[in-house]
């Protein structure tokens, strides 16, 4: 008679992430027990890592320690419960700050190019109106009338005049201020500065009273040497304020050698220092021209007679007294009013070239 089989309940002992079941096997034919010891995994007190090479930082999500599979299949992802799906600004990818650039750009790009576009198709529209619509009929009529030398080339002259002497004179004295700021240090140095700054920031309107003033009592009004000299007075804080620190780009090396071979600080500056800071100096005359020749204000309060206007006082012509607003010679006036600007920038860009070259000027 075979004796009754002696079964034992398989008990797990967690310790160390690893339990050890006693079983005890079927009796045989002898009455011998046979004991077999097997180990089997259990699930770990602390998750796995997210490479799958140890234990994790319990940051993992998930009931027994374990988050769902990484996408390189080699673990748990640390992005347990949080979805890539959708539009994101901070994807890994950029794909969504790039969408929303893109976007911002296309907005502003037509924010720009929408006057552009009218200007250009009022020109030659002979029925131009404040909308923009497509001309039925093409006709240069809108440049004829107004290709005068009252009403276009003499306007013209007076603003290249002006400019031109503007810039100059700005460029010439803001080179000779900016020098011993940047090549001398003095006490009252940062003061200068910030007061230069604080003078660049002063609006014309504030100072057109008192300047009004002065040009009666000198009898400047109606000149247009007293008006350069003022528009030229106005632009210096910041002509100086710029040409300061291109200077400070120069190495101060270059005149020490030149100082050694008996130069004197003025020989320096205008043969190695201007030379050596065209760039900064073409940009300095581009800022000054533009203002100058973008400027309404000064020359309506200074310049009197038509003959001495420039074409930003002259375009103002266009518009009636009667709220009747020439559209068509007024967008071709403003082409002619903007190519001389557009010519320099182009002219100075090409000879002026790319930017600082300072690279080997100083060995060691």
């Amino acid at each position: 008679m075979p004796e009754p089989s002696n079964r034992a309940d398989g008990r797990t002992a967690a310790a160390g992430g690893t339990g050890t079941t006693n079983a005890a096997g079927r009796t045989g034919g002898t009455g011998t027990t046979r004991t077999t010891n097997t180990t089997a995994p259990t699930a770990s007190l602390r998750p796995a890592s997210p490479r799958g090479r140890g234990p994790s930082d319990g940051r993992v999500g998930g009931g027994d320690g374990a988050g769902p599979a990484s996408p390189r299949g080699r673990g748990p992802s640390r992005r347990c419960g949080w979805s890539s799906a959708g539009l994101s600004l901070a994807s890994p990818r950029g794909r969504g700050l790039s969408i929303a650039s893109s976007a911002v750009m296309i907005l502003i790009g037509i924010a720009f190019l929408t006057p552009l576009a009218w200007i250009v198709l009022s020109a030659f529209n002979p029925a131009a109106t404040v909308s923009i619509a497509v001309p039925k009929t093409w006709t240069l009529d809108n440049f004829t009338s107004i290709a005068t030398v009252d009403a276009t080339l003499l306007p013209l002259w007076n603003s290249l005049l002006i400019s031109l002497g503007t810039a100059t004179i700005t460029v010439g004295v803001s080179v000779l201020a900016a020098y011993p700021l940047s090549r001398f240090s003095m006490r009252f140095n940062r003061g200068f500065m910030y007061t230069i700054l604080f003078g660049a920031c002063l609006p014309i309107t504030a100072m057109m009273v008192p300047v009004y003033t002065l040009f009666v009592n000198f009898r400047l009004l109606d000149s247009v040497i007293g008006t350069i000299l003022f528009m030229a007075a106005t632009s210096l804080p910041m002509a100086i304020w710029m040409m300061k620190n291109f200077m400070d780009s120069v190495p101060v090396s270059l005149e020490e050698a030149s100082w050694v071979d008996g130069a004197s600080a003025m020989t320096a500056l205008w043969r190695i220092v201007v030379p050596l800071m065209k760039q900064g100096i073409a940009v300095v005359f581009i800022f000054v021209f533009t203002m100058a020749w973008g400027n309404f204000f000064v020359p309506f309060v200074l310049l009197f007679s038509p003959e001495h206007q420039p074409a930003a006082v002259a375009i103002y012509n266009f518009f009636g007294a009667n709220g009747t607003i020439a559209y068509g010679k007024l967008a071709a006036f403003s082409i002619f009013y903007s190519t001389p600007v557009l010519l320099l920038y182009l002219v100075v860009q090409r000879r002026a070239g790319g930017g600082f070259a300072m690279a080997g000027a100083v060995k060691g």
